[in-house]
């Protein structure tokens, strides 16, 4: 079954490694290439993400460079990857094809210049997170304080994206934050979160946030870190995962929820779970739970249903 995974972190980790590697099948990529057919990841979406310690003027370099080797690594080299500009795209894949979509995970390399985000969107991106975990210009993200919110910089970013029909991701948003792009932003999505009432943590979404979320017209793809679905357990199992699908499915309906691995950005994992060519033990972990259009629905179809949407508002 055809999988969209709206998470991974190869670009980054590509753009720290001392010596090239190969995107093709290198072992150090948890969702290479090899990886990715096998798993049956249909579209796959990398995010352009900065580490904090960078000074400010390197931030944006270490963008670029990512979309660089967005370039260099993964579309040059495999011509059966398709850069995903128009969302129309993704009824056009093949089977033995794979969409790629660029992403913003935190904006902290914009400084406070809206040409600098104007690039990046240039550039291909197509959905952008205002923050990782800590706060910057824009917004405060899932370790500060919960009361504070969007900045006055982060009101002409959102009102930015939205002219540009750019999906707005909440997933590391701290609850003001999110609650203030909720009533500002065209087309939210959390791209990788669970169900906090099943694991209290910050990066997890509250049901009311759940609920408004999908009422604003979003969808929560959830994701496989261990951390995010059950604390303070030496090993999390597939059926621990299942337990936020079947939550969210009960309180905002599993045509609204999808997958959001966040591959090349863990280093602990699920049982059975350590790389994206093991994506269909998830697939196959939900028929426990839920009929064959359901299960259709979270690896591919929802997000579809969602794009149509984003579409039918542009």
């Amino acid at each position: 079954m055809n999988v969209i995974d709206l998470h991974c972190d190869v670009l980054y980790k590509l753009s720290i490694m001392e010596e090239p590697v190969s995107f093709h099948n290198d072992p150090s990529l948890q969702a290479n290439k090899e990886r990715l057919l096998a798993g049956k990841v249909n579209v796959q979406f990398f995010a352009i993400f900065v580490a904090a310690d960078l000074a400010p003027a390197e931030k944006f370099m270490s963008a670029i460079r990512q979309i660089e080797l967005f370039h260099s690594h993964i579309l040059a080299p495999n011509p059966d990857i398709i850069h995903i500009t128009d969302w129309s795209q993704l009824d056009q894949l093949g089977e033995q094809e794979i969409g790629a979509v660029l992403t913003v995970e935190g904006v902290d390399m914009i400084g406070e210049s809206l040409e600098k985000l104007e690039l990046l969107l240039n550039a291909g991106v197509k959905l952008v997170g205002l923050t990782w975990n800590q706060a910057n210009a824009v917004a405060y993200g899932a370790d500060e304080p919960s009361h504070l919110g969007l900045t006055p910089f982060g009101h002409e970013v959102v009102k930015l994206l939205n002219s540009r029909n750019i999906i707005v991701d909440v997933s590391h948003l701290n609850e003001q934050s999110f609650w203030d792009v909720l009533k500002e932003a065209k087309h939210v999505i959390a791209s990788h979160s669970n169900a906090r009432s099943l694991c209290d943590h910050p990066r997890n979404l509250t049901d009311d946030q759940a609920k408004a979320l999908v009422g604003k017209g979003g969808h929560i793809h959830l994701v496989y870190y261990p951390l995010f679905i059950k604390k303070e357990v030496k090993s999390v199992t597939t059926e621990d995962f299942m337990h936020h699908f079947v939550h969210l499915a009960r309180i905002v309906g599993v045509e609204h929820l999808g997958l959001g691995s966040d591959f090349d950005g863990i280093s602990v994992f699920i049982e059975d779970l350590q790389d994206a060519s093991k994506t269909q033990r998830v697939i196959n972990a939900l028929k426990d739970h839920f009929e064959d259009d359901h299960i259709r629905g979270i690896a591919a179809n929802n997000f579809k249903n969602y794009i149509q949407q984003v579409i039918a508002t542009s």
